[in-house]
């Protein structure tokens, strides 16, 4: 009886305690829904447009391959960025002209692609793929455009476990302090500030200048707001926003200046300190 009593008055708090659990367990349980499923048809669409390319395509001719890429997109869902986005791309690597570049998510080789062909005949691009399938058949499609393994290397990886490990890969020019010349991100835009900072940290951009292309899939300004207030946080301050489309942000990393900038202007005020000594005897 008195332990009726007792958790009588304990009862509203014990079902608001169990109506927030079931809420917490089925909002879970729907994003694991969600994920189960985006990843099903994530790659049933890879396996599809593999076939698709792999069957109608000029092998050995990378033009073909891009060229059937964008006619199976014109009909059906495609995980390439496509023509639009594509050009926006090739326009930012003939203005870079990178020997070494980054491509996180793989998806199916569209990119790798665009991007190898743009790179100097020693130039090296490493892509990094979350999905082991993904990997394997965007991987296809890069040799059947005619590629080599000397020219790309394509990671099976999570980008967070990635990115540590290519500090240990030399690259085929390393002026400027070594590093990429330019970085795709193309993977989950909630990755892309801690893979930017983990970037940074591990000193994987060049110091001398890196171009940083965030693709912007939905294009819904949201989805890349946390990275861009970060970089507007820090502007004039080794990064800045160099070019904001819809699709697409270019983001440009310059260390080696700003740090001469900084030895330049301790130099001065220690010359001018060092003359108002002088003065002051």
């Amino acid at each position: 009886m008195w332990l009726f009593a007792v958790s009588v008055p304990l009862l509203p708090a014990l079902l608001m305690v169990s109506r927030r659990c079931r809420v917490k367990v089925s909002s879970l349980c729907r994003r694991a829904l969600n994920w189960a499923l985006g990843l099903v048809q994530g790659r049933a669409c890879v396996r599809s447009t593999h076939a698709f390319v792999f069957s109608n395509c000029t092998h050995g001719k990378v033009d073909s391959v891009l060229q059937t890429f964008d006619l199976y997109a014109e009909t059906r869902p495609s995980l390439s960025i496509g023509p639009e986005t594509g050009e926006a791309l090739d326009d930012v690597v003939r203005r870079v002209r990178p020997s070494r570049a980054l491509e996180l998510g793989t998806h199916c080789g569209y990119s790798s692609v665009r991007l190898l062909r743009l790179l100097p005949p020693a130039g090296r691009l490493i892509t990094v793929e979350l999905d082991p399938l993904a990997a394997e058949l965007g991987e296809e499609i890069i040799l059947v455009a005619g590629f080599k393994h000397s020219q790309f290397q394509v990671l099976t990886s999570p980008s967070a476990e990635a990115i540590p490990a290519l500090r240990s890969r030399p690259g085929p020019d390393q002026r400027g302090g070594g590093g990429f010349e330019l970085v795709l991100m193309d993977h989950d835009p909630r990755q892309y500030l801690p893979d930017l900072l983990a970037l940074e940290r591990d000193e994987l951009l060049c110091r001398s200048g890196c171009s940083v292309l965030l693709v912007n899939r939905r294009r819904r300004a949201e989805d890349l707001g946390e990275v861009l207030d970060h970089i507007r946080a820090r502007a004039g301050r080794c990064c800045s926003i160099r070019t904001e489309l819809p699709f697409m942000v270019e983001i440009f990393y310059q260390k080696e200046n700003t740090e001469t900038e900084d030895m330049t202007k301790s130099a001065d005020q220690l010359t001018d300190s060092r003359a108002e000594s002088r003065w002051a005897d």
